[in-house]
């Protein structure tokens, strides 16, 4: 039996470059037990899998990050411990602690009550800390510091940012003066030139301060054993102070070199500016995701036993709390309304603008707004727990993946340093030898071909569109589960729709009763009634309302006939009750009620027979009714004109599913498909279709379908196991965001290519021009610096996206 697989998100810095990434990659999978490692430059992570029986392995993960040269940055999040009373306690709640998926390292302190624990950052979440403290029987709540913790880190952003734009500016600063004397020089004013002292007084600073991180990323890379985008601007600035200095040294008194200060200070200057707008970029490609981690608010009011409310820090809510509500506030966790009602906003999650009704026992999500009332709800799931907590892992998960594609930019990234590294070299030797040994010239085109390699537009292409695109689908209510999913999903040609729940709001109402000569409309449906009693079929409790008040006989002997119906006895009597093909199986006669079942499926009715199973005989029918939903007809025909096919598949009769089908303008119907079959059927139609095969649904029997497609879609208003199963998952049943969702995986799969393209371009192009000397090394370098923002910004335009209903009401 294989070892169960386990995942870890780890944040990671000091990446700069696509080899950066590949090198946190290769350290991570070199552990033992590590099944996968892959690294999103762009946001910064790494997503871990691992077979390893417990979370120790977290140690030697932060460890070969290390050693690879980058840093794991920490949370320290403090708790304050109640009912602590000896040693042997502070070994329980530590042993507690530790235990905590993620955590690194617990520490507890008996005499301030406080336990310290250390966590790669985001990790960890506060309440999941808080519980693992009360189920080992002692109080926790946070420390003011680690309350305000969750704050600290949204603004160490903003800081990064800040100090990128003031390195950035001081590095520009001081190279005006260089570049300013160039341009002098280049219009006939040598007079204007910076003496050498000073331009050797000013250039330093700039590149051995302002430009140091560029030396301490580039020997981390070389004591690994590789390179990245830092080392080759360490190596083409250097050379050229190197080469300024010498020529210095070497001028005689009073003669005025022609040196390069100016072109190191800028391409430090440039690539600054570049980092900056890099860091400016990054921060709106997460905005999406960090606008759904705000929604739940950092105060919850509790209502106590006495009835009486108090204010607490949302981390302090437990499971069956009561949880207060007033008009204007947001739900801080999921529960279950208790007491009141009101409309509830729930946009931020499902994308959908108008308000749902909410009333006793309806599920309320943290994160959403209520309207207007007081409500009153029973906890359910608090932190992590939380529809809101899964909802952002599951984006974070799709953020960090790696569609096919990338798998060929890792391949070229790998040898990427290396190879220019040899260019350079080649360029040297070549122009020396054609220049008649003229070092200069061949250093100054070496030099431009090391800093306009521009490894970091490669590994910011695919992950920059990837987390603008995911984050922005969740903004609409669109789920999207991996890379994978979204780059199968823009190469769909044909979807299979379940009918019933998907197309027809799943919601069926008895139209008809058609009783056989003799019979009693109403012994029919008690009979049929009783039959189905401890059913949550959609049709049986359609049947429950019809037919309450009235009194249902003993049943006994009751067992499920998957696909076809129910079967049992109902005080005595062995009854069948179920669809044609049931019928069929059973050899029961339907001459005398066929000509009526007909008429109603021609109506696009479900009709189910009851029959007495002991004499073979019809007994009637109750033909069932299942509008499709309002936007089902849209959906249908923004797919059309996407040049997508569609199928309807359907338990039902023919005529019904048939009836439907033509109501909605959907192509081709697949009626009365057994469960079972129908990931046969998908197997079938990917083999038809030309191209990928998506299957909606929303049901358990639908889940190996969803599995058996090329890409599953399954319906938030569905079952887990479907939700599970699918690569894609719409927050609201509307079946017109299978168009919106397909929609923007070919726009976030169109801005992977551009990006890839335009980073591929950038290179292709600019080192064969800097080798042959026609590209200088300061506009290399502003050219590099370049590549990486306009990757960025590329990526970016994907926020102008909008769901086509959005569109249409403009």
């Amino acid at each position: 039996m294989s070892a169960a697989i386990a995942a870890l998100d780890l944040p990671v810095a000091g990446m700069s470059c696509a080899s950066c990434a590949g090198r946190v990659e290769k350290a991570l999978t070199a552990l033992p037990g590590v099944q996968s490692a892959s690294v999103n430059l762009a946001s910064e992570t790494a997503h871990v899998e691992f077979t390893s029986p417990d979370l120790a392995v977290l140690a030697p993960l932060v460890t070969a990050v290390e050693k690879a040269g980058y840093q794991v940055p920490q949370d320290r999040l403090a708790l304050k411990i109640g009912g602590m009373s000896c040693a042997s306690c502070v070994g329980r709640v530590e042993k507690a602690l530790n235990a905590v998926p993620g955590v690194q390292k617990a520490s507890v302190n008996l005499a301030s009550e406080t336990a310290e624990v250390v966590a790669p950052r985001g990790a960890v979440d506060i309440a999941t800390l808080l519980a693992a403290v009360k189920k080992a029987g002692y109080e926790a709540r946070p420390f003011d510091d680690a309350a305000a913790s969750a704050s600290a880190r949204e603004d160490e952003a903003a800081q990064k940012v800040a100090r990128e734009r003031n390195l950035a500016l001081l590095a520009i600063l001081l190279t005006l003066p260089l570049a300013g004397g160039m341009v002098f020089e280049l219009g006939g004013r040598h007079d204007l030139m910076l003496p050498p002292f000073w331009q050797f007084v000013i250039a330093t600073p700039v590149q051995f301060i302002l430009g140091w991180r560029f030396y301490r990323a580039g020997w981390g890379a070389l004591r690994a054993g590789t390179g990245n985008m830092d080392l080759l601007v360490a190596l083409g600035t250097t050379a050229a102070w190197g080469l300024s200095t010498w020529l210095w040294w070497r001028a005689a008194p009073g003669e005025m070199p022609h040196l390069y200060y100016e072109g190191a200070a800028a391409i430090i200057a440039f690539v600054r500016l570049g980092k900056w707008l890099e860091a400016r970029a990054k921060g709106q490609t997460v905005a999406a995701l960090r606008a759904l981690m705000k929604l739940k608010p950092a105060t919850a009011r509790r209502r106590r036993p006495d009835g009486s409310e108090e204010e607490i820090a949302t981390v302090m809510l437990q499971p069956d709390d009561r949880l207060v509500v007033r008009a204007g506030e947001a739900f801080a966790a999921d529960g279950l309304i208790v007491e009141g009602r009101g409309s509830v906003d729930e946009s931020m999650l499902t994308g959908e603008s108008l308000p749902v009704e909410k009333g006793i026992d309806d599920v309320v999500h943290a994160g959403t707004l209520n309207r207007d009332g007081l409500i009153v709800a029973r906890v359910m799931a608090v932190g992590g727990e939380t529809a809101l907590a899964r909802i952002v892992r599951l984006v974070e998960t799709a953020q960090a993946s790696k569609p096919p594609i990338q798998k060929l930019v890792d391949q070229i990234s790998a040898v990427f340093v290396p190879v220019v590294i040899l260019i350079a070299l080649v360029t040297f030797a070549f122009t020396l030898t054609l220049a008649g040994g003229d070092m200069e010239m061949a250093l100054v085109h070496a030099i431009a071909v090391l800093v306009i390699a521009c490894p970091c537009a490669l590994g910011l292409a695919t992950p920059a569109a990837l987390m603008v695109g995911t984050g922005l689908a969740a903004r609409h209510g669109i789920l999207i589960r991996d890379a994978e999913a979204l780059e199968v999903a823009r190469n769909v040609k044909l979807v299979a729709f379940d009918k019933t729940g998907t197309l027809t709001a799943g919601k069926p109402v008895v139209t008809d009763i058609v009783a056989a000569s003799g019979i009693d409309e109403q012994a029919l449906l008690m009979q049929a009634s009783a039959l189905q009693a401890g059913s949550q079929h959609p049709l049986a409790q359609a049947l429950r309302e019809r037919a309450a008040g009235c009194p249902l006989g003993v049943m006994d002997d009751f067992r499920d006939r998957p696909g076809r119906g129910v079967s049992g006895r109902i005080d005595g009597t062995p009854l069948l009750f179920g669809n044609a093909r049931l019928m069929r199986e059973e050899g029961i006669d339907p001459s005398a009620l066929l000509a009526a079942a007909e008429r109603l499926a021609g109506q696009g009715r479900t009709v189910s027979w009851l029959a007495d199973a002991q004499r073979k005989r019809a007994l009637g029918l109750i033909a069932f009714g299942d509008e499709p939903k309002p936007q089902a007809a849209n959906a249908i025909a923004r797919l059309k004109a996407m040049g997508i096919h569609t199928v309807m598949l359907s338990g039902d009769s023919k005529g019904a599913a048939q009836a439907v089908a033509a109501r909605l303008g959907i192509e081709r119907v697949e009626a009365e498909i057994l469960p079972q079959d129908k990931a046969a059927l998908i197997t079938a139609l990917r083999k038809e279709s030309g191209g990928a095969v998506a299957m909606v649904g929303d049901g358990i029997n639908d889940a190996p379908a969803l599995g058996a497609a090329d890409v599953g879609i399954a319906m938030g208003t569905g079952t887990d196991v479907a939700m599970q199963t699918a690569g894609i998952t719409l927050m609201r049943g509307d079946p017109a965001l299978v168009a919106e969702a397909i929609g923007l995986a070919r726009e976030t799969d169109a801005k992977i290519r551009q990006n890839l393209f335009w980073a591929f371009a950038y290179n292709v192009i600019g080192i064969p021009l800097a080798a042959f000397g026609l590209l200088n090394p300061m506009l290399a370098g502003a050219a590099m610096a370049l590549s990486s923002v306009s990757v960025l910004s590329n990526a970016l335009l994907l926020k102008r996206w909008r769901p086509a209903a959005q569109e249409d009401a403009r």
